[in-house]
């Protein structure tokens, strides 16, 4: 039984893993403006668009979720022809119809699917099976990747589905962000009351930056740091931490709204990398998603990991 993967483009995964392991990506459209943008994982083209700074906070962005009949067609055009069996991790569906859209259009397939199947010469019958995640960014990403180190090992689907159940809930994507203001006023515009004006305000007046973390389907504080580069040094600190206590899969994944080569140069990054490599825990950096930059800005930096450690120290 050949099994594969398929996630969303929020799924922060370098592209080179994504390819080797022929993971199917749902592309996410984004207006910025008048202009319409597909984020699809291309890191090319996520360089370009933050280089030329396309989610300003003063610029009118949103996302939108690719619809059940364009997420059916991918199904049928490319999973169906490629596996026996799909798994499909989404975004927290709080956070994004895609859950719901990819599972109707799971549903949607199983009357359609044979014709695609015989005409690329694969025989038996087509299974699908849509998660969610419950996390964001980096951590949407360790977990991808935990799911396509089990499918390497040969672990049967039944095997992996419920190893990744018992994983979800103990994912973490933590996140520093630059500018609250700007998280605010998308959050705003999403109907998102996770992030206050007030707080928004004053965090961007003392200069205190919050360390997010997205885990079990919610977004919320684990600390406050005077300053981005502390922040974002305690938050690989914290991440350290974890390694040396031992994780629950040998995976950390990063990844930096803007060109990932600029994690090298953060604070504390030096020291997570050698960390990991001490415990010979693999280390996935890539750029951010784009619906991930829109939503929480430009030089937003995410770590993510699967861990029983659920305080942040």
């Amino acid at each position: 039984m050949r099994i594969g993967l398929v996630v969303d483009s929020g799924c922060d995964l370098p592209k080179d893993f994504i390819d080797a392991n022929n993971i199917l990506v749902m592309p996410v459209p984004i207006r910025i403006g008048k202009e319409i943008f597909v984020d699809d994982r291309d890191p090319q083209r996520a360089r370009e668009f933050y280089a030329r700074h396309e989610v300003d906070k003063n610029h009118d962005a949103e996302t939108a979720p690719p619809t059940v009949d364009q997420i059916r067609t991918l199904f049928l055009e490319q999973a169906v022809g490629d596996f026996d069996y799909a798994l499909v991790q989404t975004v927290p569906k709080s956070r994004s119809p895609i859950f719901e859209n990819a599972t109707e259009a799971a549903h949607a397939i199983l009357g359609d699917y044979r014709k695609y199947r015989e005409a690329a010469g694969r025989e038996g019958p087509f299974r699908i099976r849509v998660s969610d995640s419950q996390t964001l960014f980096a951590g949407q990403g360790v977990l991808a990747a935990e799911t396509m180190r089990l499918i390497n090992a040969g672990m049967k689907v039944g095997d992996i589905r419920q190893r990744i159940s018992d994983l979800t809930p103990k994912t973490s994507g933590y996140a520093v962000v630059p500018d609250l203001y700007y998280v605010h006023k998308r959050a705003r515009k999403k109907g998102d009351k996770s992030v206050g004006f007030v707080g928004a305000l004053m965090g961007s007046a003392l200069d205190i930056k919050p360390i997010l973390c997205a885990r079990q389907d919610q977004t919320f504080p684990v600390a406050k740091v005077r300053g981005f580069e502390t922040a974002v040094e305690k938050m690989f600190t914290h991440a350290c931490t974890c390694v040396e206590e031992g994780l629950l899969t040998p995976i950390v994944c990063v990844s930096y709204a803007g060109d990932p080569d600029a994690v090298y140069q953060m604070p504390g990054f030096s020291k997570l990398k050698a960390t990991t490599e001490k415990h010979q825990v693999d280390l996935l950096i890539s750029h951010m998603g784009l619906t991930g930059g829109v939503n929480i800005g430009p030089g937003a930096i995410s770590v993510g990991f699967i861990s029983d450690q659920m305080d942040f120290a």
